[in-house]
């Protein structure tokens, strides 16, 4: 299999002149190699026939409104939207084919032949005996689209990449899966569960798959990969409950349970069996009395006849022949807008596809779904292509349930896909070899480990240790029963293990003894901290440097500690668990010794040679970036913006951050220039000089987002920091980790025990963009599960890098993660924007509650509401970092 052949871009006219594209490959791919290793890719060549057209149709679904309605004009559940598709669909096949159609469920539909505009009233009924539901079906034609377009830009011939093409192509291919599976976002997952993998407690974990189509190289390809989530399984409702509540037991218990019974089934959907009808209700709560006890008013669906007052059980028996059997429990209340539907628990089904939260799991659940969710390569591989090629796949063929279609969806539209996984062949790029110290106070040049690229500290030391001379220590384990911290072997072997590590560690000046439910209030930690730090300074006139705190377990509270001390305080503080503080095993007290160095200024593992294209003196600086949204079922808070940038040269692995709220879920950083600018005039104030050199690592963005990272952000940084007689060179580069994109070793004896490919895999052909720079870098070892490259993609590139110097590059500064000895899966500057942005949500929690009327005090009146908190939450004061902490790894 070989790559397309790229014809010459250049002279392709661009229709806006001052528009930033990405830039080109410089070169033909990267030659760097210590060894090559021949691997399979979940990418599946997809053909099309480029003389197709697609039609794209705007649809437009409401309900029709009478004027005696009480209809509430809210929108139509996603699931409807889809029946009234398919009623339409049947009722009028002749104009509307099934099969040559595909539909996102909610605005678009793609169609392989032209199809009727206009209006079309649609009748749904929920089932037998209930009064149809009108809608109005609109449909208004968007546009044709040519295959033609995205076979020239696959070939180069176009610059711009047709993603409305993409788009239809893609929902074709997701067609057949959605009418047949659980859909989720870009995933779907089977009907069914395995034996093996029921969670217990009501729960399974569903196994299914994620696809999107790519533009590469080699052409159109089906990105596949396995997947797998939490859903409740689909049980009649009292048996959920026997699993899911402890100590229920069946229907007698419901009256003694209640209170847990309404509150494990409040806001889920369930299905009905008493009539025949897909309709999905969502339980409002349980009735105030028991069945036998219910009536409501019956009216006549035709108007005919008066309404009258009919008991629950009579009405179930006449009307629909049901008996019945548990009449001294209460009901599910279905009902909504006013409306009442009370039906028996005896006749509610859950519905499927509802999601369960994992946090809310129990350990064991817990443990299963992450096994089942992390196979070995091996495994991984072999579902993919089996779910592939499923009869509910992608490429699958099934008779619908509802009105027989036969034939494939994707053949309708002239396409194809092969079942078969790309080969290609990577290369593996060598370590580097990495400076340490010993003892003795010597330079160790240390060389990784063949297999793992990892390096052990025993007998060698950092290379820069800081000296910790004002620390303190708060045992907050000291009352607990089973946890309890041993203070003085704890101290001991710490600084036992940090003074072979090169840093040396007095005894602390504080030691305070408490518990927990400190944790519990922010502002009785807030005293806490102040009040250590008071009786430190009684004791040494230096500042406190950083404050141990040892933990029972961990706590809601830890996000509390951390805004205290890094927002209102101004002191490092580093949380250790007391079972592994009291077990005081080698590698772990190492590993808190790189952490406490690193978070004071330290340096503990350096290169030996200057990163590639950088070998001379200028300054070179390196910033990350980053924006952390909150929950989706949030829909006000802020997101986070998070830069961070290196502020020394050429060791290049000290980092000061810069944390700031903005317009909820807004990608683009809008403080982008500001900050950058910040942390520059922090390095010159470290360096007496700013960088001439200034790699940006972007993290978070899609392809679709590209143009707003190059010709917004970017165009704000240049804006902010350039001056008459300072113009740096910059590059730009996107790390992407949320792709589906999995390298499978063909031969699994060229990778290591666990079947991964080895830390150093490149990949820069067949499965990269036709023309543009991009690569995937796997550069860390993967003993879990199987291991994801990183998809690297440069935007922007004053310094003309070629493949291999930024390669060479970037899997180079993996190996400078501060806290830990083994090279990371991600470059470091977006690895640590990352946990910079992370902090600022725990921040932004903080905000949320103190501006909450049980903790905010200030408040003139208790009608605080929670929007008003939501305001506070993008308040920049509440995230400004202490002046003692905004310039070193607090984050760590």
């Amino acid at each position: 299999m070989s790559d397309l052949v790229i014809s010459d871009i250049s002279s392709v006219k661009i229709s806006d002149e001052s528009k930033i594209l990405p830039i080109k490959r410089p070169d033909r791919g990267g030659t760097l190699a210590v060894k090559s290793s021949r691997l399979l890719v979940n990418h599946f060549p997809v053909s099309f026939d480029p003389e197709t057209t697609i039609m794209h149709y705007d649809v437009d679904i409401k309900p029709e409104i009478s004027s005696k309605s009480r209809f509430v004009n809210k929108s139509i559940p996603k699931g409807d939207l889809r029946l009234i598709r398919e009623k339409l669909f049947s009722d009028s096949s002749n104009k509307f084919s099934m099969q040559m159609t595909a539909y996102d469920g909610e605005k678009n539909i793609f169609s392989a032949e032209t199809l009727p505009t206009g209006k079309f009233d649609v009748e749904l009924s929920d089932g037998e005996g209930t009064k149809s539901r009108s809608y109005t079906f609109t449909i208004k034609f968007v546009n044709e689209l040519k295959l033609s377009k995205l076979r020239d830009y696959l070939s180069g011939n176009l610059i711009h990449i047709p993603r409305d093409i993409l788009q239809g192509m893609d929902l074709v291919l997701k067609e057949h899966p959605s009418r047949h599976r659980i859909s989720v976002g870009r995933s779907s997952y089977s009907r069914e569960y395995r034996r093996q993998d029921d969670l217990r407690c009501g729960v399974a974990a569903f196994r299914g798959f994620q696809q999107s189509i790519k533009p590469t190289s080699q052409g159109l390809v089906l990105c596949l990969d396995y997947s797998v989530l939490a859903f409740r399984k689909r049980l009649p409702v009292i048996d959920f409950l026997k699993e899911h509540v402890r100590g229920f037991n069946g229907v007698n218990d419901v009256r003694r349970f209640r209170t847990q019974v309404t509150g494990v089934l409040k806001g889920l959907k369930v299905t009905v069996t008493h009539r025949v009808t897909k309709q999905k209700y969502t339980v409002a709560g349980l009735t105030d009395r028991n069945t036998q006890d219910l009536s409501f008013i019956l009216e006549d669906i035709d108007g005919k006849k008066p309404p009258t007052e009919v008991g629950l059980v009579n009405y179930f028996r006449e009307k629909y022949g049901q008996e019945i059997m548990y009449k001294d429990i209460p009901c599910l209340d279905l009902g909504k807008n006013k409306r009442i539907n009370y039906v028996p628990m005896e006749f509610c089904i859950l519905a499927e596809g509802q999601r369960y939260d994992k946090e809310q799991l129990d350990k064991n659940a817990g443990l299963l779904l992450k096994n089942i969710s992390l196979p070995p390569p091996r495994e991984r591989k072999n579902a993919i292509c089996e779910m592939l090629k499923a009869e509910d796949g992608p490429c699958g063929i099934l008779i619908h349930d509802s009105f027989a279609y036969s034939g494939d969806v994707i053949q309708s539209f002239g396409i194809e896909v092969n079942e078969n996984m790309t080969q290609i062949v990577s290369r593996v790029i060598a370590p580097p070899d990495l400076k340490l110290g010993t003892p003795a106070g010597n330079m160790n040049v240390v060389r990784v480990d063949k297999d793992k690229c990892q390096w052990n500290l025993v007998g060698k030391s950092v290379v820069e240790g800081r000296p910790i001379d004002r620390w303190a220590l708060i045992d907050f384990s000291s009352f607990d029963r089973y946890n309890k911290l041993n203070p003085d072997n704890f101290i001991w072997n710490l600084r036992g293990r940090l003074k072979n590590l090169g840093i040396r560690i007095e005894e602390p000046l504080v030691c305070r003894f408490t518990n927990m439910h400190e944790f519990s209030d922010v502002n009785r930690l807030g005293r806490l901290l102040e009040g250590v730090i008071k009786e430190a300074s009684r004791k040494s006139q230096g500042r406190l440097q950083i404050i141990v705190c040892v933990m029972a377990a961990k706590h809601y509270g830890y996000k509390y500690l951390k805004w205290v001390s890094e927002t209102q305080i101004g002191v490092v503080t580093q949380c250790c668990l007391s079972s592994h503080a009291n077990k005081a095993n080698d590698q772990y007290l190492a590993n808190l010794g790189l952490k406490l160095n690193a978070k004071l200024g330290g340096s503990n593992a350096e290169l030996i040679e200057r990163l590639p294209r950088f070998e001379g003196e200028d300054h070179v600086m390196f910033i990350g970036a980053d924006v952390n949204h909150p929950a989706s079922q949030n829909k006000t808070c802020p997101s986070i913006a998070a830069v961070v940038a290196t502020v020394n040269w050429p060791a290049a692995n000290r980092y000061a951050a810069r944390v700031c709220p903005q317009d909820h879920r807004k990608e683009k950083i809008l403080s982008f220039g500001t900050m950058c600018l910040d942390l520059i005039n922090t390095y010159a104030r470290f360096n007496k000089v700013k960088p001439k050199e200034i790699v940006v690592f972007r993290d978070g963005v899609s392809e679709g987002q590209f143009d707003m990272v190059l010709n917004e952000e970017l165009l704000d940084m240049k804006k902010a920091i350039y001056e008459e007689h300072y113009r740096p060179r910059i590059t730009l580069v996107v790390a992407q980790k949320r792709h589906q994109t999995r390298l499978f070793l063909e031969n699994e004896r060229d990778g290591g025990s666990s079947g991964n490919v080895p830390p150093g895999t490149v990949v820069d052909t067949i499965i990269v963009h036709p023309f543009e720079f991009d690569f995937y870098l796997c550069s860390h070892y993967g003993g879990l599960g199987t291991s994801k490259p990183t998809h690297y993609y440069v935007l922007y590139d004053d310094h003309g890098f070629t493949s291999d110097q930024l390669q060479k590059l970037i899997y180079n500064l993996c190996f400078t993660f501060a806290r830990c000895t083994k090279p990371v899966s991600l470059a470091p500057p977006v690895y640590y924007a990352d946990l910079v942005a992370y902090r600022g949500r725990l921040f932004q929690e903080v905000v949320m509650e103190l501006q909450s009327p049980v903790s905010a005090s200030s408040a003139s009146s208790s009608s605080v509401t929670t929007s008003s908190s939501s305001a506070a939450s993008f308040d920049e004061r509440f995230y400004k970092l202490h002046p003692e902490l905004q310039n070193i790894m607090f984050f760590v």
